[in-house]
């Protein structure tokens, strides 16, 4: 076998260098972050951030809640079961008294761990030791409660989320006042469920109904279109649903569009661990798309949510809706 001569070396020397005051830079001073002196105001620590990726984007999307919320506009919250899961409820309910959140969009796992936290004070099953025995997703409140809000809204035309939350506040449950849905029922703000089929644990439960599921949220689906199509210069912020509420809401951007609703001004966050392709796509890219903006928010949704919210409130009350370069557009 014939042995292959090593190339000649590369001739570093003939490199074309230029002048670092003749080339163009990402970042600069100014948007550099600056120290945020003890006993600052939670604004004041926002703006004292670098104007760079994540902070700029949270800048910018705390801003556009604050401008929407400010004009009268909706700001819309969907979501799955997991920011219930990691105790941010009773944020989510303040901000629904408040008015900030002006509807509330879930997957089926929702009405699991609100109803389970307000019935018991506590949710979420150690999965890894209940399903050896097949005992996972078999608590008979939790089955009962969602199967019953389904024949009730099936059998009395409301939608799946209204009729939950009327259930949820007419049972009187001790750790109610931590309840979205309570706080849905309490308030008159819109909730729509969006189920798929064996999904979620009720779907194992003697009494389910599919039949009552499919009816009660095909009625919300409406509901949630109807909501989606009124938001001109609005905010819709998708916490911690992977899949569902990024399709549901595709579906509906498309649905209002050809009725001639338009969304000028739409602007759109998605927040999770990770990011992910539909959220991306479905949510950030493709709806806000020549019509307004989007982001993209990682991080854990117990810090990131308050955050944002926290961050909005803020400058809604401050009436700062306008920063810097980063705000506007952000930077890479």
């Amino acid at each position: 076998m014939t042995r292959l001569k090593p190339p000649p070396e590369l001739d570093f020397s003939r490199v074309r260098l230029s002048p670092l005051a003749g080339r163009r830079s990402v970042v600069d001073l100014g948007s550099f972050g600056k120290p945020c002196p003890p006993g600052s105001s939670f604004r004041a620590f926002a703006d004292s951030l670098p104007d760079i990726l994540g902070a700029a984007a949270l800048r910018r999307a705390a801003r556009a809640a604050a401008r929407a919320r400010a004009a009268g506009r909706p700001v819309m919250l969907a979501m799955g079961g997991h920011p219930v899961k990691v105790g941010l409820g009773p944020l989510i309910a303040d901000l629904m008294e408040d008015g900030f959140i002006t509807s509330v969009s879930v997957n089926g796992s929702v009405l699991v761990h609100d109803f389970e936290t307000a019935a018991a004070g506590a949710t979420s099953e150690d999965v890894a030791a209940s399903l050896g025995e097949g005992e996972f997703g078999a608590t008979a409140e939790t089955g009962a409660f969602a199967c019953r809000a389904m024949r009730e809204a099936a059998a009395s035309g409301e939608g799946l989320g209204q009729a939950a939350a009327r259930l949820l506040a007419s049972l009187d449950l001790p750790h109610a006042g931590s309840s979205i849905l309570a706080a849905s029922h309490r308030l008159e703000i819109p909730f729509t469920v969006h189920p798929a089929l064996g999904t979620d644990v009720f779907a194992i439960h003697p009494d389910f109904s599919g039949e009552a599921m499919g009816l009660a949220a095909g009625r919300d689906f409406r509901l949630f279109c109807r909501l989606v199509a009124d938001l001109d210069h609005g905010v819709f912020i998708n916490l911690g649903s992977a899949v569902v509420m990024p399709e549901a809401f595709l579906k509906a951007v498309s649905l209002v569009r050809n009725l001639g609703f338009r969304q000028e001004g739409l602007f759109t966050v998605s927040m999770d661990f990770l990011q992910q392709y539909r959220p991306r796509v479905n949510v950030v890219e493709r709806p806000a798309r020549g019509r307004g903006g989007g982001v993209y928010l990682t991080g854990h949704h117990e810090i990131m949510f308050p955050l944002l919210m926290g961050l909005a409130r803020e400058y809604a009350a401050a009436g700062d809706f306008d920063g810097g370069p980063g705000d506007a557009g952000g930077r890479p």
